[in-house]
């Protein structure tokens, strides 16, 4: 992750921001991802977690700068317990954004923005990097889908309960929101990094996300 300077550091850590918008994820869990509820203190299901994030903004703004209708894809990967840290993460920024956007949306999501997302300054130990690339966040039915050319592609949708409705799993302390979708992926196809993942039919999460910082 490149260094900055402390002037620099402090400036960034200064700025207000916020994101309002819905975030999906799929991971390479078999059953709903554990750290919803634990928090990142029971392992993943495999030992290990990778995967792929698309976050859709609908309404946001760092500083003075708009961000609103811009869409970033993420890759994740965790080497055990995700409160132990020693993560690495990419991103790729919606190619729309304009550089000063592009500048703002890496400051949010590598965590030097503080915040919501500040946690990623703190357990990201290596930070793959930033790429401008076509970001597609489309929903259809129940279905979100999401497409970074060929690097991420992936579809989740909701798991039925009861009479057909959502399962969701409400009122957590969970850093993305309180109420978590649980849901399944239809596709889940990375090519990223060096990174090749298929994880269809696996865990995945659908959130409403209402992120703010620095504080």
């Amino acid at each position: 992750m490149t260094q900055m300077t402390t002037a620099t550091a402090t400036e960034v850590g200064q700025v207000p921001w916020a994101i309002k918008g819905e975030l999906i994820l799929n991971c390479n869990c078999t059953v709903f991802c554990p750290c919803v509820v634990s928090l990142g203190k029971h392992a993943p299901t495999e030992g290990y977690c990778q995967a792929w994030a698309g976050v859709r903004i609908d309404s946001g703004h760092y500083g003075d700068e708009d961000l609103s209708g811009l869409n970033v894809g993420l890759v994740l990967e965790i080497p055990g317990l995700m409160a132990r840290g020693n993560w690495k993460a990419a991103a790729y920024i919606d190619e729309r954004a304009s550089d000063a956007a592009f500048d703002a949306l890496v400051n949010i999501f590598s965590g030097a923005a503080r915040g919501t997302t500040g946690l990623f300054k703190v357990l990201v130990s290596e930070f793959l990097g930033a790429e401008r690339s076509p970001v597609e966040f489309t929903t259809e039915g129940n279905a979100r889908r999401l497409m970074v050319g060929k690097k991420i592609q992936g579809e989740v949708v909701p798991v039925p309960g009861h009479g057909g409705q959502d399962i969701v799993v409400t009122n957590t302390e969970y850093w993305m929101g309180p109420d978590i979708t649980v849901a399944t992926a239809t596709q889940g196809r990375v090519r990223a990094f060096g990174r090749v993942w298929d994880f269809d039919g696996r865990s995945a999460e659908i959130c409403q996300i209402d992120w703010k910082g620095p504080r």
